[in-house]
């Protein structure tokens, strides 16, 4: 029987296969649930029939002021549509705008969030100090909103300790998040359109998909290119899109790095073949944040089983996840040198290469799709108190 007396409405103005699973496992459980959101990206599972949609302001791939016009808009519009047309729903906030979770302060809803980013910790990406006006008032805001959220959850202990400075440890509620991919299914390079497509059999492929702006520190990349120069059978594989990208391109073509190849995404229909391209997967997270954050690219690899390579601190969750599972190395950005010592020992070494691709694909089994159901789960227990 599904719960009629209580209704709940889902905040994500960038919808993706994440917040789709969440929304359809409320849906398996409440006879109304409400979604509002600028734009979904489904990645492979549909909105079930039955959640009402309600259009804000489309999110878009900007930066600086644009982008904070954009959240800005949808932050308004958010407000309103809680206050006045879902006034007695609880509400679910996730990820973008990602100051929205905040409006639980001056909303009258019973309001829950996933962090998935810890704010305003990722500023110091930019430089920002803790003295900054922006991240003092945000920070002081966190307070007053973790207070009084029903619900508070994230992903992983690193990201629920660097949460904890603003909310009591134990109200924190540590629920692992999912891959795009289900099942290792892996493309064969013989068969694989991606690899005839560029040319890259024969290559060790060291590859980095994602986004490319200026706190992502692709350019890591291009330094571990640098450093290996005399090993032409591997290729460090740069695919997406970002403002720094003219710029690496612009670095790489200075140094005359024949080893580095940059592609633009790949569409979702090509996605499983661009990452079965990868030998060898590549995860950086600046080390001023790397707690607060796990990219989603990261259980992907592990999905397909393929190794990967971590540059993140060593109090970060992917470094845990290095220690806990074996399927990864994991080294700070000022170790480079034995990070390229890594790279060329996997790629001679056949039977090292085995095994870490079967501790990742073991790894996978930790995030699995189910791990939807058991946000839904808790959340229900939880309110049960």
């Amino acid at each position: 029987m599904k719960i009629t007396d209580r209704k709940i409405v889902v905040v994500n103005q960038a919808v993706n296969y994440l917040t789709v699973g969440l929304c359809n496992e409320f849906a398996a459980r409440f006879e109304q649930v409400a979604l509002i959101t600028g734009n979904v990206h489904s990645q492979g599972e549909e909105l079930s029939n039955g959640i009402e949609l309600c259009s804000i302001h489309k999110w878009q791939e900007t930066h600086g002021v644009s982008k904070a016009l954009n959240y800005l808009k949808a932050l308004v519009r958010i407000w309103s549509l809680l206050l006045f047309r879902f006034r007695g729903y609880e509400v679910f906030f996730i990820s973008v705008p990602p100051m929205a979770y905040l409006l639980n302060i001056f909303l009258p809803h019973r309001c829950s969030s996933i962090i998935w980013d810890v704010y305003p910790d990722i500023f110091k990406i930019t430089g920002m100090k803790e003295t900054h006006p922006v991240y003092r008032i945000w920070a002081w805001l966190n307070r007053i909103s973790f207070r009084k959220m029903l619900r508070l959850f994230t992903i992983g202990e690193r990201m629920a300790d660097l949460v904890a400075q603003y909310v009591d440890r134990e109200k924190i509620i540590i629920q692992p998040i999912w891959s795009i991919f289900q099942k290792n299914n892996k493309v064969s390079r013989d068969i694989n359109p991606f690899v005839e497509k560029h040319e890259l059999h024969g290559k060790f492929i060291v590859q980095y998909s994602g986004n490319i702006g200026l706190t992502h520190k692709v350019e890591v990349m291009v330094e571990l290119a640098e450093r290996m120069q005399d090993q032409p059978h591997i290729l460090f594989q740069i695919i997406g899109r970002g403002p720094m990208v003219p710029v690496l391109q612009k670095i790489v073509g200075e140094k005359q790095l024949t080893n580095c190849q940059f592609l633009p995404f790949q569409s979702d229909e090509m996605f499983p073949f661009s990452l079965s391209a990868a030998d060898l997967g590549i995860v950086v997270l600046d080390e001023l944040t790397s707690k607060g954050s796990v990219p989603s690219k990261s259980y992907n690899l592990m999905s397909y089983g393929i190794p990967s390579l971590y540059i993140a601190a060593p109090d970060s969750e992917l470094h845990d996840y290095a220690q806990r599972f074996g399927h990864a190395e994991c080294f700070p950005e000022k170790e480079l040198d034995r990070a390229v010592e890594f790279i060329l020992r996997l790629s001679q070494d056949k039977e090292l290469y085995k095994e870490m691709s079967e501790k990742s694909q073991a790894a996978a089994a930790n995030f699995k799709r189910d791990n939807a159901g058991k946000f839904i789960e808790r959340y229900l227990a939880a309110n049960d108190h």
